[in-house]
């Protein structure tokens, strides 16, 4: 990696974020990508969908990646800025695009949907340990990163073996597995996620993914696989979310006894499912910045995947950190009771709304 000059090290901020983001193209009205008139500009990506709820939760966060110097990386590094992430460390590469995609709507029972990615030999696939600042990268008290930076280049996965390798001082190490089949060209993917998940300190993986990857059933079969993080949680879509947790994991409010907490996922009037993942990811991390035990991560992160279900497209704004805290609070069966719908996480800008996040 190339190095930081003496007096210029980056800040300290509370996440760091490292992958590729792109421009989403999403249809004006429902239909084929063949039908579809115009589309809609969004910005799609793991990480910085990460880095963009946790600023707006109030953390710092920094996000690290590669764009084309064309009009797409700026629409890309000016949207993500103004969520409040620091983007001083996005490199522009003139000589690579950056890259794009377009998705129609799912339906809202089989999620079917359409998505065509133009991403091949973009800005980010050339991502490479000497090109990124290691001290830029190592400024946070967590790096979060994801399974889909692996697969996109030999030089992205040297990167990715880089970062998760076990060093003294590194930062926590985030991990989301996200399996993308139709991105594993040599049929690596399964053992390549599978040695990262292992060198990180939380991984955040669907049982889904699990099965479809590792053949493995069930989520204590998953942290037998998975032994050596801190916390692996394991997402089970409607169903909830089950975290295992070791000693500590190396913040403070970890539940010492290793046992698995299980929370059940909410009731939601699902708009859009996009984004829903990162979300969570968001909100547990938010969480575990705050020292809060791992019931309480994972509600927050249930709640904040709910707001991101709620709206359309990839981002969200997250509910008030007061408001969650007490919907985070509440007892087992006020929380099995709650359903949340379009508009809820702003509620508490109108007082007669409150319904719409209810206990009945």
């Amino acid at each position: 990696m190339t190095a930081t000059a003496a007096g210029n090290a980056p800040d300290v901020v509370d996440v760091v974020a490292l992958g590729e983001s792109m421009v989403t193209f999403r249809p004006s009205r429902p239909g084929r990508l063949a039908d579809v008139p115009s589309f809609d500009r969004g910005i799609g990506g793991a990480e910085s969908n990460v880095a963009c709820v946790l600023a707006a939760a109030g953390h710092t966060t920094r996000w690290i990646s590669s764009v084309g110097a064309d009009g797409f990386g700026d629409h890309l590094v000016e949207t993500i800025g103004g969520y409040g992430v620091d983007v001083s460390h996005v490199r522009r590469d003139p000589a690579r695009p950056t890259g794009i995609y377009f998705r129609t709507a799912g339906d809202r029972s089989t999620d079917a949907h359409e998505v065509a990615y133009y991403r091949a030999g973009s800005a980010a696939s050339a991502m490479s340990p000497s090109g990124v600042d290691p001290a830029a990268v190592r400024a946070g008290r967590v790096l979060h990163l994801s399974g889909i930076t692996a697969a996109l280049s030999p030089g992205c996965l040297a990167l990715m073996r880089e970062l998760t390798a076990p060093r003294p001082g590194r930062p926590l190490i985030s991990f989301d597995v996200n399996h993308r089949p139709g991105l594993w060209n040599d049929g690596h993917g399964p053992e390549v996620l599978l040695e990262l998940a292992r060198g990180a300190d939380i991984v955040f993986v669907g049982d889904d993914e699990a099965r479809e990857a590792w053949g493995l059933h069930g989520a204590r079969a998953v942290r037998q696989a998975l032994p050596e993080p801190g916390i692996v949680v394991v997402k089970q879509g409607k169903g909830g979310a089950v975290a295992f947790a070791k000693d500590t994991d190396g913040l403070p409010g970890e539940d010492a006894d290793g046992t698995a907490t299980f929370v059940p996922a909410l009731h939601v009037d699902v708009v859009a499912a996009v984004g829903a993942g990162d979300a969570f990811a968001a909100g547990f991390l938010s969480a575990t910045l705050r020292g809060l035990p791992v019931r309480d991560r994972l509600r927050h992160g249930h709640l904040t995947a709910a707001a991101v279900l709620t709206a359309p497209g990839d981002l969200a704004a997250p509910p008030a950190r007061d408001r969650a805290d007490r919907l985070a609070a509440l007892d087992d069966t006020a929380w099995g009771r709650l359903r949340l719908g379009p508009g809820w996480t702003r509620a508490e800008e109108h007082p007669g709304t409150e319904k719409e996040a209810r206990t009945p």
